[in-house]
């Protein structure tokens, strides 16, 4: 991921260095329970453990590797040398029994744990600017719109609560999909425990509060990931809802909330009265790319038998990406809901503008129910007059009132056109959260 778009925690947790040093804490761990069963030295195991803990691999650590891996062509032998160089002659016993992906992949699950921490959090963080917001706007009055056109009176604050509601889901999506990848594989080049006992694996796992990966070839198996990629996929679709949403309403003809404009802000180099909903327009880009991930994310999982590496690429590119681009786009689309400039009273002037036409269905109801006609009868009438309000600007209230076929009477239709009547339940969808 380009700079432009790293929050700060996630540009260190996919260094090169914060890579190397879960590595080497895959290698310490096997070496402490190998050590254990006297595989290993115990006092190699200790000197060596003091020594990465005085001096802990670097951006240094990180260039060195690069410069033997021109030679060897393969990372985990020319990380092995670096320590080798670094550490001295103890550094001889890492690596014990393993095979590179032993290592690759169950410091890749670390990193991928605490890349996901982070995006909990976010979307928690998020979560709570909804409810605040649900909380704020709870009452005030807006209209609701199917296929972009007015449908019927609804509350501003619906609509965080349904965003809230989904980040809830999300939250569970992304919990269960780490908890996937908090598994440790150190089984050896096929998955067989040849060169390696299973107990050391089980002994790491049970020291990191994880498991031990039940049955593995030389690779983790690659639905894990894709799990992770679907529910940040899923993430972004969340994330761009709201963001659509919000750029529907900063439209000009439409003018009911939009993004925050700071202080010296510009809307456009060549026209100074613009204000873009660009910060909302960003979040949608990185939900296209959220999916794009999960493509190939899906596409990894099928490798030719016990493995090959045709994932790894990909993965050294989507697995940090998808996570740097899901926190970031959590993280911009938080300020906006913060921030947001709401517009209630263009948003009554909008439910009004179209001369009460989004009362329809309670009128066509009162002549259902209270003067018995039959449906096609009563949807007949209120359409006729509906599209003569949309075609002439007239109130359909006026237009019924003055058609004598229509058999309301006025406080009749003072009832049908009651605003507070469509909002009657708000309370009770709230309550089902608690609020």
């Amino acid at each position: 991921m380009i700079d432009r778009y790293l929050t700060p925690e996630m540009k260190s947790l996919w260094s090169e260095a914060s890579k190397y040093r879960a590595w080497l804490r895959v290698e310490l761990a096997a070496m402490a329970a190998q050590a254990e069963h006297g595989e290993v030295p115990r006092e190699a195991f200790e000197a060596l453990s003091r020594k990465a803990q005085a001096d802990p691999l670097d951006d240094a650590f990180a260039v060195r590797v690069a410069e033997i891996e021109a030679v060897t062509r393969h990372d985990i032998v020319a990380f092995t040398r670096a320590l080798t160089e670094r550490y001295g002659e103890e550094a001889r016993f890492i690596h014990h029994g393993l095979t590179s992906t032993d290592v690759v992949d169950t410091a890749q699950n670390l990193l991928l744990d605490e890349a996901l921490e982070l995006i909990l959090t976010d979307v928690q963080a998020l979560r709570e600017v909804c409810r605040t917001q649900a909380l704020a706007y709870r009452h005030t009055p807006t209209v609701g719109r199917t296929h972009g056109i007015h449908a019927e009176p609804m509350t501003f604050g619906l609509k965080f609560l349904n965003w809230m509601a989904t980040l809830d889901r999300d939250l569970e999506r992304l919990t269960a999909a780490r908890r996937r990848v908090q598994v440790v594989m150190l089984s050896g080049s096929v998955g067989t425990y040849a060169h390696v006992s299973p107990r050391v694996e089980e002994e790491v796992a049970r020291s990191w509060g994880w498991s031990a990966a039940p049955v593995t070839n030389q690779t983790l198996a690659r639905d894990r990931h894709a799990e992770i990629l679907s529910a940040l996929a899923i993430l972004g679709t969340t994330l761009e809802r709201a963001s659509v949403e919000v750029r529907h309403l900063q439209r000009s003809e439409v003018r009911e909330a939009m993004e925050p404009f700071g202080k010296g802000q510009t809307g456009s180099s060549s026209m100074p009265h613009k204000k873009n909903p660009i910060l909302t327009e960003n979040v949608t880009g990185f939900a296209r790319l959220l999916r794009g991930f999960l493509t190939t994310g899906l596409e990894n999982v099928t490798l030719w038998h016990e493995r090959d590496i045709s994932h790894s690429s990909a993965e050294r590119v989507i697995l940090p990406d998808a996570t740097s681009a899901a926190s970031y786009a959590t993280r911009r689309l938080t300020g906006v809901l913060r921030d947001l400039v709401v517009f209630p009273e263009r948003m009554l002037k909008n439910l009004n503008d179209l001369g009460g036409l989004v009362f329809s269905q309670r009128v066509l109801h009162a002549l259902i129910d209270e003067k018995g006609l039959s449906r096609e009868a009563a949807y007949d009438l209120v359409q006729r007059h509906a599209l003569r309000s949309w075609e002439t600007g007239e109130g359909l209230r006026d237009l019924l009132a003055a058609d004598p076929d229509s058999p309301l009477s006025s406080g009749e239709l003072d009832a049908a056109f009651d605003l507070d009547w469509y909002l009657r339940h708000v309370d009770d969808i709230y309550a089902r959260f608690g609020m």
